[in-house]
């Protein structure tokens, strides 16, 4: 169905907590739609969406991925995302091009924290949902209990619009309360068969489904009016409520089964179909604003074929053996093969490549893709996640999406010293790819760091390091970049006379040191009158003193937030040289240093902690235990967002404590804030641990 209407496409992202089965789920869906012979297995990494090795071993998603396939009349792009925290990342980039999403809960398993982010994410969309109760054929699973725990966790109303058939090992089918009959797979084939409602489970059903109708009726003042006039309302009245209460996320309709047995995904995929919104039908209500990449005017796009060219990056993958591909969500208009583009982000043009469907890790070459595609680009050279890519005679800029920033972080050392260029090169690539991983060099304290999310995520990032390119290294907790400064203002001289055979060197200078306020940098000022050192030479102590500043005086840290004055000295005129006041000036400085009472600066980060609403007592207790202030509390759905000004090295390890604390549930992000004085306690521990390193260093 390649370029057709927008109308009859379906880009639907599967969403919740880790172990959902929303993977098990796209596979029986892809089943049933006959786009596979037979379901493949998570145990036995046969499945479409985990491919990758990294994946296939840990037996759950740490990427998103698409399946593009067709059924009757519809093309269907489902976007698989994982489930844990610490690949967030993917799920916000897929949520962010997707017209509608499912939500994932397994009975067996329970409602985790996870879902409640995602539900959070579906708000900030406003993306219209089904929700999925999956592994009722587990033992102990209660489909009413999941689905009032789901209601109150997400803060939706749901209507429950298919029942389990049968209990446990028992379940055989689902009870769709439209239709009024069972539905039952057929064991080893892609078909269905229909049936009668139990007699035991009709007044179970009954009440469902007026509970159903009084729900849809309450959307619309008209099917209101019938309901209450009649007592009830056709089904195709009641499929035009649920689809316009869906679309305006007034409830979420519950659909239920196993995905390991193949019940209830038949009914799943027509409600996916019947109940959420097409690409056109999304953007004719939700136009996708943008700017005038040149003007900053706002713009939009409603997702028409006619419009010009406009489309949104959403992924990133570089493989040694396929190449690079760009994933994107075409907004408007149609791109053909090879054809080239305007990238509104970078203000570049690109060339174009070969379009692609993607059915997992297998790509179907296509001429040309269109408004509500999702879709794979090949190879092209300067396009990065996030882009905004559209025509340039007719360009928009859309914003960028909102990432899980990195929180953990890790020095790094190559295993064989040779590899620093294969290191740095491979995890640019991988960062390319993973827009929430962080590959930096710190200036200050000249190493290479690597950030992320969680545990998890630095742990997968060096196993596809070794992978895809080869090299291996070690991790340690990163160095605090401390710095120096002086408490009080100080006056030294720095005398340098130095005698030879032929001409000596000599420079005399005095300088006065000053604090200056927090984040001052350094300020140097020359006072010398009468000539006593001549202009030509104040550079020269200057540069003496920037040098010194790069060591200080008590633990070698760098020194700032300094004001440095010259204001008296003496020259030869033989012997002065620019040399000779460089190194007084660097005398001079270490001098007033030592006299100017110095102490330690160490970076405060602004921390803001999400958590649970009975955990709040021990987080706030535990940031106070590592020397934070706490700056505010406030309340955020079912948590606390506890705000915090934390030492940098309080929390270098802080992930997986609050992991630990909160049972998963509790997360946080940070930013620099700036630099404060150390305690007078804690500073002759810092300067201990400094010698230690050097003495390890030289060693």
């Amino acid at each position: 169905m390649e370029g057709s209407s927008p109308q009859f496409i379906r880009n639907i992202v599967f969403a919740s907590s880790p172990e959902a089965g929303k993977t098990s789920i796209c596979e029986a869906l892809a089943f049933t739609a006959k786009a596979i012979p037979v379901m493949g297995s998570i145990l036995k990494g046969s499945t479409l969406s985990d491919f990758e090795p990294e994946e296939i071993h840990r037996h759950h998603s740490i990427s998103s991925a698409l399946l593009h396939f067709e059924w009757q009349g519809t093309r269907l792009n489902l976007l698989d995302t994982p489930g844990s925290l610490d690949f967030f990342a993917e799920t916000q980039t897929a949520l962010r091009v997707a017209d509608g999403a499912v939500l994932v809960v397994n009975a067996g398993i329970g409602v985790r924290s996870e879902l409640e982010r995602v539900g959070e994410q579906l708000q900030e969309v406003a993306l219209p949902c089904l929700l999925f109760i999956n592994g009722l054929d587990k033992e102990r699973t209660d489909f009413f209990q999941v689905v009032e725990e789901c209601e109150a966790i997400l803060g939706l109303k749901t209507i429950p619009v298919t029942l389990p058939l049968g209990k446990e090992a028992h379940l055989s089918g689902i009870i769709d309360l439209i239709q009024g009959t069972t539905v039952s797979p057929v064991p080893n084939n892609h078909a269905f068969q229909t049936g009668e409602i139990p007699s035991d489970q009709a007044q179970t059903v009954e009440e469902a489904q007026k509970s159903l109708t009084e729900n849809v009726a309450e959307v619309d003042d008209q099917l209101v009016e019938k309901y209450l006039a009649e007592g009830k309302l056709s089904k195709e009245e009641i499929l035009a409520g649920l689809t316009q209460g869906i679309g305006e996320r007034k409830f979420i309709p519950v659909l239920c089964g196993s995905a390991v047995k193949n019940v209830g995904i038949s009914s799943l995929l027509e409600s996916m179909i019947h109940y959420l919104p097409s690409p056109a039908d999304w953007l004719q209500a939700h136009p996708i604003l943008g700017t005038n990449p040149s003007t900053g005017e706002a713009m939009q796009r409603r997702g028409e074929i006619a419009e010009p060219f406009s489309a949104r990056v959403f992924k990133t993958t570089i493989d040694p053996f396929v190449g690079r591909l760009t994933y994107v969500r075409v907004f408007s208009g149609s791109l053909q093969a090879d054809t080239g583009f305007y990238n509104s982000s970078r203000n570049a043009k690109e060339k174009g490549g070969t379009l692609f469907f993607a059915f997992g890790k297998k790509y179907t070459s296509v001429d040309r893709i269109a408004a509500g595609d999702i879709a794979a680009i090949g190879k092209l050279k300067d396009t990065q996640t996030g882009d905004t890519i559209c025509d340039d005679k007719h360009p928009i800029l859309y914003s960028k999406i909102p990432l899980k920033r990195p929180v953990l972080s890790f020095a790094l050392d190559p295993k064989s010293k040779g590899d620093i260029d294969k290191v740095s090169l491979g995890l640019h690539k991988l960062g390319e790819e993973d827009p929430s991983l962080e590959f930096v060099r710190n200036e200050e304290t000249k190493e290479m760091l690597l950030r992320g999310v969680g545990q998890a995520h630095i742990d997968v990032t060096l196993e596809k390091l070794k992978r895809k390119y080869g090299v291996e290294v070690n991790l340690h907790t990163p160095k605090v970049p401390y710095k120096e400064t002086v408490q009080r203002m100080a006056q030294a001289q720095g005398k340098y006379k130095k005698q030879t055979g032929g001409h000596g060197q000599y420079g005399d200078c005095w300088l006065q040191i000053d604090p200056l306020p927090r984040g001052s940098g350094f300020e140097f000022q020359n006072k010398i009158v009468g000539g006593v050192i001549p202009r030509n030479f104040i550079p020269a102590v200057e540069k003496g003193v920037v040098e010194s500043m790069r060591i200080g005086t008590l633990a070698g840290f760098p020194v700032v937030d300094v004001r440095v004055t010259v204001y008296d000295g003496s020259h030869h005129p033989v012997d002065s040289s620019e040399q000779a006041f460089k190194v007084a000036g660097s005398m001079g400085f270490k001098k007033a240093m030592e006299a100017a009472s110095p102490t330690l600066l160490e970076p405060v980060m602004l921390v803001e902690v999400t958590v649970p609403d009975d955990l709040v007592g021990n987080v706030i207790g535990d940031l106070n235990s590592r020397r934070g202030r706490i700056q505010g509390l406030s309340s955020k759905g079912h948590n606390q967002l506890v705000k915090a000004l934390l030492p940098l090295a309080e929390i270098l390890q802080y992930s997986p404590v609050l992991t630990s604390m909160t049972g998963g549930k509790g997360s946080y992000v940070m930013e620099f804030s700036g630099y404060e004085e150390v305690p007078r306690e804690t500073i002759g521990k810092v300067i201990a641990e400094q010698k230690q390193t050097k003495a390890a260093a030289v060693s």
